[in-house]
């Protein structure tokens, strides 16, 4: 495997770990909670927790692209999310009636099939995913901000949890990479103040403000200021 795409698999089964473990410490917890609505609007607990679950199935249905094939920037992959928004609900609640049964049990063997296709597709430089073709790097980036963005909706529908499941490390690098997102689009310098705030605007978990922007990001030289990126957020 490729270093770049090595590092981002650390950084997947890192946040794994400790969203797995986090987890399981609030199996009765979650259990009880699973019909009551989660942070995000139309999602119950339950149903966020199972789209864990389609985070995993993604990598598992990933297979190596064919030589030449020309893949998909992170930027335009992530494009594609807007488009499918009802398929990906739609899907998730095909997948939450499955596993309501047991779904800590369930996410964690799609996990492990997800954990299982990565090591298969070490050698691949790129792989066709479901919304096309993209490096292989750049598919463990999306699971690993899949996994981030969602510990972090979680941690909120469960404010009166004190720790929350998001890893460090792993938060730094999808900050990383969704100004990696920005700057392609923009060409602008800057760099990351507040990993979670940026990770939150960036996706749309809080409303954007220009003020909070600015709390989130830094020019990298002093002469700039950070733009006014209302237009372009949320990424996905």
């Amino acid at each position: 495997m490729h270093a770049d795409a090595a590092d981002a698999a650390r950084h997947l089964r890192d946040q794994w770990t400790v969203l797995d473990r986090w987890l399981r410490d609030l199996r009765g917890g979650i259990d009880r909670a699973a019909e009551r609505p989660s942070v995000l609007e139309g999602w119950s607990v339950g149903e966020l927790v199972s789209h864990l679950g389609q985070v995993w199935e993604t990598l598992a249905s990933c297979e190596p692209a064919p030589a030449g094939t020309v893949p998909l920037s992170l930027a335009e992959y992530l494009a594609a999310y807007p488009d499918v928004a009802d398929e990906i609900t739609s899907t998730m609640r095909d997948l939450d009636a499955r596993l309501a049964p047991d779904r800590l049990r369930g996410v964690e063997e799609l996990a492990r099939q997800g954990f299982a296709r990565l090591d298969q597709l070490a050698s691949a430089g790129a792989v066709q995913g479901r919304r096309g073709p993209i490096t292989l790097h750049d598919m463990v980036a999306s699971r690993l901000l899949e996994l981030v963005v969602h510990a972090d909706d979680l941690a909120r529908s469960f404010p009166e949890v004190v720790n929350g499941p998001v890893d460090p490390g792993a938060l730094d690098v999808v900050a990383a990479e969704l100004l990696r997102v920005v700057v392609a689009r923009g060409g602008w310098s800057l760099e990351v103040k507040n990993p979670l705030l940026w990770a939150r605007l960036a996706t749309g978990r809080e409303p954007y403000h220009v003020d909070r922007l600015a709390d989130a990001l830094a020019p990298v030289y002093t002469s700039e200021a950070v733009p006014d990126l209302g237009r372009m957020l949320p990424l996905v």
